[in-house]
């Protein structure tokens, strides 16, 4: 009697799942009964059949692959961070390199282990490739222009730059982190700006400290018309010198700005090295010393000044008798 052929299942949507089961089966009939009772629980759609057991091995192979490829890329990062040779920026591209190559090789083992035909999405693949592309445009813009920018050491962690707040107003930051998609760049008042990479890319960007560190403070003063202005100038000089984070090289400055309408106006230039610590508390320290100084030596700081002038008429005519009536009073009263 011939042998009864078996009847065609439909194809399979995940390979290992199918291979996974086979193996099963042969090892423990237990176990394979178990795996064949889920597998009798499919959805089946002409030549495509999904079972309950291809589900819970793809989601296992998935969570599976995730969580090696995220303990693959901490131990990267850990590794390159102890890495001495590698200086800041180095390190960044580094670890960035190696977080694409993880996720890039995670995602094809995966493929492999679930047995995916991916044949089967070649009717789908042209749109699904165009959507993903319109899609991510601007997310591999900003992941290549990330690297770009690391390569380059144009913007690196560490950095001081200015940027620009909601309202317009200029502020500076210091890089923390460049991203993947944005670099993270924190101020002095803590708040923290998410840039995308690409913008550093095409826009004009002030950095504090790309070839050096040291950054020039402005002091505006005003001084008396009545001071004796070389002392003045020379008592300027010594409260840029008496603060604590200014530089004795380049050595501090005082220009002449002008003569206003009540002062004569001055400007201190001094350099600091470390612009991540802001430059308002700078100006503040040489305004203390300089306040001291000025009353220790007796220059005048000005005063507002104004100049009325009133035009004839019948209210000011009275106005000014009043004034002197005043200034007469009647000697019997």
């Amino acid at each position: 009697m011939a042998a009864a052929r078996p009847t065609p299942r439909a194809s399979e949507a995940v390979g290992g799942a199918d291979i996974l089961r086979e193996d099963l089966a042969e090892r423990s009939q237990t176990v394979g009964g178990i795996v064949n009772r889920l597998d009798s629980f499919a959805l089946e759609i002409g030549t495509f059949r999904v079972s309950a057991f291809d589900v819970l091995f793809a989601v296992g192979a998935v969570l599976l692959v995730v969580v090696i490829a995220w303990f693959a890329t901490r131990f990267t990062r850990s590794a390159l961070r102890r890495a001495t040779r590698l200086d800041g920026t180095q390190a960044a591209l580094a670890e960035k390199i190696a977080t694409i190559v993880i996720w890039v090789m995670a995602f094809l083992v995966g493929v492999d282990l679930l047995g995916v035909d991916l044949t089967a999405l070649t009717v789908f693949s042209g749109a699904f490739g165009l959507a993903i592309g319109f899609g991510l445009q601007k997310t591999f813009g900003n992941l290549i222009s990330g690297i770009i920018l690391l390569m380059d050491k144009s913007i690196k962690p560490g950095d001081v730059i200015a940027v620009n707040d909601q309202t317009g107003q200029q502020t500076f930051g210091q890089i923390r982190k460049i991203g993947i998609r944005a670099v993270s760049v924190t101020t002095r008042d803590e708040r923290e700006y998410l840039i995308p990479n690409e913008n550093l890319m095409i826009n004009q960007v002030e950095n504090w400290s790309y070839s050096s560190r040291n950054v020039r403070v402005q002091v505006p003063v005003g001084v008396s018309y009545d001071a004796d202005m070389a002392l003045a100038e020379t008592l300027m000089l010594d409260a840029a010198r008496k603060a604590r984070r200014v530089l004795l090289q380049p050595a501090p400055s005082v220009w002449w700005n002008g003569f206003g309408d009540n002062a004569v106006n001055f400007t201190i230039h001094c350099w600091i090295n470390d612009p991540e610590e802001g430059v308002g508390n700078v100006k503040s320290d040489v305004l203390k010393h300089l306040w001291a100084l000025f009353k220790e030596h007796g220059v005048g700081l000005p005063y507002p000044q104004r100049d009325i002038h009133l035009k004839d008429g019948a209210a000011v005519e009275r106005l000014l008798a009043a004034l002197e009536t005043r200034k007469s009073p009647d000697p019997r009263q």
